[in-house]
């Protein structure tokens, strides 16, 4: 019974011993670790941009309001009303400012008559001094009275003008075509023009063109130029995206807790009417936008072959002291072969870069080596984070 056991546990053993050596003998060359990583030059879009929000408003905003004190006699005009330029929106109560003409019509009228009357004195003193019939006082009396009535008469002129336009501001128009975006008073409000006008009412112009006025942070506004691609969307249509373009890079700078931004006006068209004024943007301006053009992905330029590891996969590389001359090289795949091209590049979003000459739609390049879990790493071909410590020295 024991030499039957002492030769099973033989027979166990020898087949282990058996099962390591074919491990050993059978186990795939180190090339099978090692496969190249390719891609083909394609037609694609690449662009870059920079982020900001803002604030919808119209192009056109103005303000309305009266330069006289008074009381608000009658309202004909509220929110969203649309208006025509020229058109009666307001009155003011005229009583007092009607009075006031009336006084300055009278003074007028006074001091035209006294203007009238010295005139006519003075000339006939002026005649009789001609022919020394007066003295000089009397001629300098004469002329005084006459050049105090004249001013006067000029003057009052001058404030029955001021009187007049008073009472014409007691007339309120719209001084432009557009909508009634807001409006501050009521009728039998007393409004008080003194140091600051008043505003009764706020009217945009046209709300199917409006305008984003974006704050771009200090370290982008740099890339930001007029005439860039915008897109947007706000919170009351999260599921539509606004178009626009980039209309004015303004120069001054806004300083809000230590953070630095400049205002950017984006143009909207709004034919849906869908914007409305102040309503918060997220924005997107597109500073590279290039459509439909053949690029490589960025890896390409950077992947340098090693023939030794390549040759195991079956891989020959031609022409290596080509790929050290000036400019930028790409390796490009021909059959077993990977040669060497000189190519001239464009712009670039990190990921794709645009080939502008060298390279044809469609051609195959080398990225780099990819590693099969286990395998030991690829000398010079591992791209490592720079915030990843290096190996010991």
């Amino acid at each position: 019974m024991r030499k039957s056991v002492r030769t099973v546990l033989w027979l166990l053993l020898s087949l282990v011993v058996l099962a390591v050596i074919a491990g050993l003998v059978l186990r795939p060359s180190g090339g099978g670790d090692v496969t190249l990583e390719t891609a083909a030059a394609v037609r694609t879009d690449i662009s870059n941009s920079v982020t900001a929000t803002g604030t919808v408003e119209p192009v056109t905003l103005v303000e309305v309001g009266t330069q006289v004190s008074g009381i608000i006699d009658r309202l004909y005009v509220d929110y969203n009303d649309h208006v025509k330029a020229g058109q009666l929106i307001a009155e003011m109560d005229k009583v007092t400012l009607e009075s006031e003409l009336e006084q300055a019509e009278a003074q007028l009228a006074s001091s035209k008559t006294e203007y009238e009357y010295r005139q006519k004195e003075y000339l006939r003193t002026e005649r009789l001094y001609e022919k020394e019939l007066v003295s000089d006082a009397e001629y300098d009396e004469a002329l005084y009275m006459y050049e105090t009535a004249r001013n006067a008469y000029e003057l009052n002129k001058a404030s029955i003008v001021g009187v007049r336009r008073n009472l014409g501001y007691a007339t309120i128009t719209s001084p432009i075509d557009g909508v009634v975006i807001s409006r501050a008073v009521e009728e039998g409000q007393t409004v008080a023009a003194g140091f600051e006008t008043p505003t009764l009412f706020t009217i945009a112009n046209d709300l199917r063109d409006m305008q984003v006025v974006a704050d771009v942070d200090e370290a982008d506004i740099g890339y930001v130029k007029e005439g860039q691609r915008v897109e947007f969307t706000v919170d009351a249509y999260p599921d539509d995206v606004f178009a626009g373009s980039v209309q004015q890079v303004r120069l001054e700078a806004t300083t809000e807790s230590s953070v630095v931004t400049y205002e950017v006006v984006i143009s909207a068209e709004n034919p849906e009417l869908k914007l409305k004024p102040g309503l918060t943007a997220n924005i997107t301006i597109y500073t590279l936008d290039r459509k439909n053009v053949c690029a490589v992905p960025s890896k390409a330029l950077r992947f340098m072959p090693d023939p030794e590891i390549l040759s195991a996969v079956g891989l020959k590389v031609k022409d290596i002291p080509a790929a050290t001359a000036a400019g930028r090289t790409v390796w490009l795949i021909e059959g077993d072969s990977l040669r060497p091209v000189r190519v001239e590049t464009g712009a670039s979003d990190g990921d794709m870069t645009e080939i502008l000459s060298g390279l044809g739609e469609g051609s195959m390049v080398a990225l780099g080596l990819r590693m099969s879990a286990g395998a030991a790493p690829v000398p010079g071909d591992i791209e490592r984070s720079p915030f990843m410590p290096g190996p010991p020295k």
